[in-house]
């Protein structure tokens, strides 16, 4: 496999779970990284000094991915420093379930504007600066495809919006090599979804593996949808859920 050595990746929401191992795993492959987070200053700034070593260097911007312009300065102010792009994982996302009575508008439109509008964003605002031949990996979840329990209906909504989505620009960017991905992960194993918490015995139930995937899983695909070598996987939507969706 190629290496990503001295490329330049941007991944929203890379202060904690599976973007900050994303953060991790593209930064010691030797891509210098730029991450946003949206509350958790201290964790962020405290993983880019971490990462950074003196052959990457890895920097914190805080950006809410619902606000176009915060998104859009957080992508120019990374571009400044660095004087490139070639990877964008858009990875923040929201998940506030209801059943369809409980469902707030406010919750609603919240899930939209991080889930979909800022992916929308960001691919735009990267996709302008973005050197031909660059990466663009979506992560979406497998919910888009198989939701198991009730009340997880607008979510999965938005996340089947973002496999849609990245078919579409797939075939905008074809023309510049720049490949567009969503990565689907299932039942993986963070703080937000513990692999003990008092549902995990059911979900596993429905994994063909009968386990949680963990968030190295899910960067290790992310680097290599990153890597040169991918150049001719697009508008694809991949799962990597154990067998939750088979």
């Amino acid at each position: 496999m190629e290496s990503i050595k001295n490329k330049v990746a941007f991944i929203t929401g890379g202060s904690r779970g599976i973007g900050q191992e994303i953060v991790r795993k593209l930064s010691l492959e030797g891509a210098n990284v730029a991450f946003t987070y949206s509350n958790s200053e201290n964790e962020a700034n405290q993983l880019a000094s971490e990462l950074s070593d003196g052959q990457v260097t890895v920097i914190a911007l805080k950006a809410d991915n619902a606000d176009e312009i915060s998104i859009r300065d957080a992508i120019d102010k990374a571009f400044e420093i660095f004087g490139s792009l070639d990877i964008l994982v858009n990875n923040a996302g929201v998940a506030i379930n209801a059943l369809l009575p409980d469902v707030k508008i406010d919750d609603f439109d919240r899930m939209v504007g991080v889930n979909i509008r800022g992916v929308f964003v960001a691919t735009q605002a990267a996709a302008a600066v973005m050197n031909d031949g660059g990466r663009i990996i979506n992560i979406g979840s497998a919910a888009a495809e198989r939701t198991i329990f009730p009340g997880g209906a607008v979510y999965a909504m938005t996340k089947a919006a973002v496999a849609g989505l990245t078919r579409g620009l797939a075939r905008d960017l074809a023309s510049r090599g720049i490949t567009v991905n969503t990565v689907q992960p299932g039942p993986i194993e963070t703080e937000m979804n513990p692999a003990d918490s008092q549902f995990a015995d059911i979900i596993r139930g429905f994994v063909a593996m009968g386990q949680y995937g963990t968030k190295s899983d899910i960067a290790e695909l992310v680097a290599f949808l990153a890597n040169p070598s991918s150049k001719y996987i697009t508008g694809a939507s991949i799962n990597i859920d154990g067998g939750l969706v088979c």
